[in-house]
């Protein structure tokens, strides 16, 4: 073994705070893109959907969370994938995640930077956009307690936003709005309705994407064998409560269709209760801001690490897992993360993929990345079961094998589904993968530096066995 030390994440996250991190890292998607999914299939279309996309997210969390106790690694799935194939393994799980985390934060950035921009109108969003890369950033590279504490506050206000609009809405709402013709626009179900059901799914993922975020900080948890399942079980149950309140009561307010192509359907849906000059209506719109903010700012947190994890194994360059020496934070993981979004931001109306801006098409590529990384965390799940039964695991799967052969079936449905209707971005999405492996297959010497220097962490000793003959 090489004298080199291995760089270590301080271990100083609470239960309190991983919960904060799993609900924050999702909670924009309370607030807008969902509503998109009824354009594509109606209200009650849309519930279909977002019950199988709730059923497929909540089999993964049970299932996902006794991989996250028995290998608490910031890598997450990249880790997980590692130990159950090897090398080339953890290379597609932790690709694909790269892909999710870093391609996700230019649309929220831009989104943080138009509400800003139609409170003051004399800001440009972009600037303002690349103001919140710069402020979180810092806050991130300030340290992970400084961090995962302003996270916990500011997903405790957009929780308690949520619970006040569906307080605010209920005087108006009838289940007659909510589902008049909600069959994709007709009054019943017909087998037409199925396209719309199945093309309305990446906005039923998006009232859930990035929960799984909260696995990278596992390492950096006080007693995760304990405070891991508590966390994640605690925020897919959270998530799921507010996804179906805050849908149904958006779309029982009055006529859902002017609700279906906005990217603020909540304050327009209490604008038609309360009025244009309702206090309530102010406090939803500022306080609003504090949904895209936690998710933000959560996602920073969790593409650092995954940059961090995966060059610490050899996968990135090596100077991307140095750290902090006073924060003990990635800062340079941080920091590649922000160029890379940094640089959306400014490329979004430059270029134009499918006649849609670029920021519109990388959410979409998020979403394949996302859907890539449940499928291989579900077959890593299965692959160690069976060749690792004696493997620690302080929290097991319910209903195993059920739960997770639930959440493959249905992540495989998804995927089928999205490259079906993202074709040509699927192919960009295939492209990009094509690079990152070819820049795998040059860089076999620097994951044997890293091996020997201990790089691959808590995946321990056996991974690193095996990535020798892999």
């Amino acid at each position: 073994m090489s004298g080199t030390t291995k760089p270590e994440l301080s271990k100083s996250l609470s239960g309190l705070h991983l919960w904060g991190i799993a609900v924050g890292l999702v909670i924009s998607g309370e607030y807008f893109g969902w509503s998109y999914g009824w354009a594509a299939a109606g209200t009650l279309g849309f519930l279909v959907t977002t019950i199988l996309i709730a059923a497929m997210y909540t089999t993964f969390i049970f299932s996902f969370t006794e991989l996250t106790t028995a290998i608490p690694h910031a890598g997450g799935p990249f880790a997980y994938s590692y130990r159950a194939f090897g090398p080339t393994g953890g290379f597609i799980a932790g690709f694909a995640t790269l892909i999710e985390f870093v391609f996700a934060p230019p649309a929220i950035a831009l989104a943080i930077g138009a509400y800003l921009n139609v409170q003051f109108p004399g800001l440009d969003p972009k600037m303002a956009a690349v103001g919140a890369y710069l402020v979180f950033m810092g806050l991130n590279i300030a340290g992970v307690s400084i961090a995962a504490t302003f996270e916990l506050f500011v997903t405790l206000l957009a929780i308690f936003e949520l619970l006040v609009f569906m307080g605010v809405v209920l005087p108006g709402f009838t289940w007659t709005n909510f589902i008049a013709n909600g069959w994709s626009g007709s009054a019943d179900f017909t087998i037409g309705s199925l396209g719309g059901i199945f093309a309305a799914i990446p906005f039923a993922i998006w009232f859930f994407l990035a929960i799984e975020g909260a696995a990278m900080a596992a390492e950096e948890t006080k007693d995760p064998t304990r405070t891991v399942p508590r966390a994640y079980i605690g925020g897919i149950l959270t998530l799921v409560v507010l996804a179906f309140g805050t849908m149904i009561f958006a779309g029982g307010v009055g006529d859902w269709n002017a609700l279906s192509n906005i990217n603020d359907p909540l304050p327009q849906a209490m604008k038609a209760v309360v009025g244009e000059s309702s206090g309530w209506l102010h406090m939803l719109v500022w306080i609003g801001l504090f949904g895209l903010i936690a998710s933000f700012h959560g996602i920073i947190m969790g593409y650092s690490r995954q940059i961090f994890a995966l060059s610490r194994a050899g996968f990135l360059p090596p100077m991307l897992s140095r750290l902090h020496p006073s924060r003990k934070t990635p800062h340079w993981a941080i920091l590649a993360g922000g160029v890379v979004g940094i640089a959306a931001i400014f490329s979004d109306e430059l270029i134009q993929i499918g006649g849609q801006p670029l920021t519109a098409n990388i959410v979409t590529m998020s979403v394949f990345g996302a859907i890539v990384m449940y499928i291989m965390s579900m077959a890593a799940l299965f692959r160690l079961r069976a060749s690792e039964p004696a493997l620690e695991r302080p929290y097991r799967a319910p209903f195993y094998p059920v739960f997770p052969a639930i959440s493959l079936g249905l992540a495989v449905l998804a995927l089928v589904t999205m490259v079906y209707y993202n074709a040509l971005v699927f192919g960009l999405f295939v492209a990009l993968f094509a690079l990152g492996y070819l820049f795998y297959l040059a860089t076999a010497g620097m994951r044997a530096k890293a091996g020997a220097a201990g790089g691959l962490g808590p995946i321990d000793a056996f991974t690193e066995a095996r990535s020798m003959v892999d």
